[in-house]
């Protein structure tokens, strides 16, 4: 058993160091702004995200990841900022993000139809702690001392198109593939260059039922594209219930309710469909959303992503 542990957790822990996937997010069409900066401002009021997501339960050094967001249309203007805040721990490491957002919208048919460009400035600090370690040779001089707040600046772009029932957005959230802690023979994470394409549909069945399904593609150097399938369904504007399916990896079970017209509390579990299945009890994720709505916002603007 000890041995089989330690080879998922040296698989996991070459994914990190060759061909890093950004984080996981099952509610990535509640959580756009960490993946497109063109989101910023879209929903027409200051939205402001908080998330926590706990991966393959069980798994010791199994990633851990928090995200907190405010994005919102500048008044009087075509430009949507955001800035937001990502911490991701897995194993000895630890990583913070911190970005700023800005966006410029043009209206395409003066009314429904928009199309969004954003740009991402972002600086990452890296944190690695090997004595968290079971070193083999403790005399080691490539390991033996810490990585601290390791500081990397990133610039992204993305392109967002949407309307009151649909969306498209193609983003790079960063351009700048970098080495951290590169000795010209080793390299402890090496970050790449994400392509992300993702899209959405509102049908509405009947007054009081809508189905929402959503995909997410990502593409990164070294890894094979993932790819997320989901279906929700939103019943009287309040409650959503879906599933949705990673591609070879997990399938998933959503759920969210729109407490007020502004708060908004949601819901994942994920079980994995690989052999790693068999040394977690899952991933689960839950977000909050607040958003700052004036009285008539709801009505000329019911946005449902």
């Amino acid at each position: 058993m000890k041995k089989i542990i330690l080879l998922a957790m040296l698989a996991l822990n070459s994914l990190f160091a060759f061909a890093q996937q950004d984080p996981q997010y099952t509610h990535y069409m509640y959580n756009t702004t960490n993946i497109n900066p063109a989101y910023a401002g879209s929903r027409g009021t200051m939205s402001i995200y908080g998330m926590r997501r706990d991966q393959w339960i069980g798994l010791n050094g199994a990633p851990k990841t928090n995200a907190f967001s405010i994005n919102t249309p500048i008044n009087n203007s075509k430009l949507g900022l955001g800035i937001s805040f990502m911490n991701e721990e897995i194993g000895a490491m630890k990583e913070n993000t911190f970005s700023v957002d800005l966006a410029y919208t043009v209206n395409l048919d003066g009314y429904d139809n928009k199309l969004a460009f954003g740009l991402k400035g972002s600086a990452n600090l890296l944190d690695v702690n090997y004595s968290n370690l079971n070193l083999h040779n403790q005399n080691d001089p490539k390991l033996s001392k810490d990585i601290a707040n390791q500081f990397t600046p990133n610039i992204g772009a993305g392109v967002y198109y949407y309307n009151t029932k649909s969306y498209i957005g193609l983003s790079v959230p960063n351009f700048l593939e970098t080495d951290r802690y590169n000795d010209n023979i080793y390299a402890t994470v090496q970050t790449k260059m994400h392509f992300y394409l993702m899209g959405g549909y509102v049908f509405d069945l009947n007054p009081n039922l809508k189905f929402k399904p959503a995909v997410m593609f990502k593409a990164v150097q070294g890894a094979p594209i993932q790819s997320d399938i989901t279906a929700n369904f939103l019943f009287s504007e309040k409650l959503t219930l879906g599933a949705a399916y990673r591609v070879n990896a997990a399938w998933s079970a959503l759920a969210a309710f729109q407490i007020t017209d502004g708060l908004m509390l949601g819901y994942s579990y994920d079980g994995e469909t690989t052999k790693l299945a068999n040394y977690n009890s899952g991933s689960h994720e839950i977000f909050l959303r607040f958003e700052l709505f004036k009285k008539y916002d709801r009505l000329m603007s019911p946005r449902f992503f």
